[in-house]
């Protein structure tokens, strides 16, 4: 229902949606706030990056959770350090080196204004990582046993094996890594000088929501005060939104199999 309310609103005109008649139904039908979004080539860009943020990031990101889930799911008596090895992400949960060191971190690798900056520092969710290992574990060992009995290496088990069979897990953590990439702002901001490399959702906070039109043309700062500050909200909103609405219908029928069996068992 609120995203239905929203919808209407975008494609309401301005005094109707300043004046609260918009419920379900737009009012006064027009498509001024979507033509704002997609007549300008500042959002289309901004939308680019973000879409080139998503794939790349989610590659990276399921990539190094996959290959460290797996040693980190095997018995201490396979390998040795795995507990010490394990608390170690876990502390990275708990305790961060704070802002300014990730920043300085980032300046120094030479990452800033760069498409890096938006997917290493994140490269390794935690919650993700935990998650997978746990599925593992729950898989039977024997597949694990007859393998390497047949001569696989771990390299070879893991990706023939574990990843085929581990498709809820990794739709879960998949979607997990999708959505932060796709709303995460507040990097864009601080990693990005030049506006024209924003990821849409920083490109949305400075433009709609702190009303900054300094990276705006002229031409553009006068449709945006001409515009409704609530249709131009909810038009900003939805398109940010949409992406995220088509992808969760093809992994939902995975999302919950893959938490309860990635969970934490007693």
């Amino acid at each position: 229902m609120p995203i239905i309310h929203i919808l209407a609103i975008s494609f309401s005109s301005g005094n109707a949606a300043a004046a609260g008649k918009v419920t379900l139904w737009p009012v006064d039908f027009t498509t001024a706030a979507y033509d704002n979004v997609f007549g300008k080539p500042e959002y289309l860009r901004a939308f680019w990056v973000s879409i080139k943020r998503v794939v790349l990031g989610t590659s990276v990101s399921m990539l190094l959770t996959i290959v460290t889930a797996y040693p980190l799911s095997k018995d201490t008596s396979q390998f040795r350090l795995r507990t010490w090895y394990a608390w170690v992400f876990v502390f990275t949960i708990l305790f961060s080196g704070g802002l300014v060191p990730m920043y300085l971190t980032v300046k120094s690798l030479g990452m800033l204004d760069t498409i890096w900056a938006l997917v290493l520092p994140g490269a390794v969710p935690v919650f993700n990582v935990i998650l997978l290992l746990n599925f593992y574990r729950n898989l039977p060992k024997e597949l694990e046993e007859s393998s390497r009995i047949d001569g696989a290496s771990h390299f070879t088990t893991l990706w023939k094996i574990y990843v085929p069979l581990s498709l809820p897990a990794l739709a879960t953590t998949g979607l997990f890594t999708i959505v932060g990439h796709w709303n995460s702002w507040f990097d864009g901001i601080l990693y990005m000088n030049h506006p024209e490399n924003y990821p849409l959702q920083s490109f949305l906070q400075t433009i709609i929501i702190k009303n900054d039109f300094r990276f705006l043309k002229a031409e553009n700062v006068e449709l945006m005060i001409k515009l409704s500050d609530r249709t131009s909200r909810a038009a900003q909103i939805f398109v940010a939104a949409f992406p995220i609405l088509i992808v969760y219908p093809f992994l939902q029928r995975f999302f919950i199999k893959g938490i309860v069996m990635g969970s934490v068992k007693e």
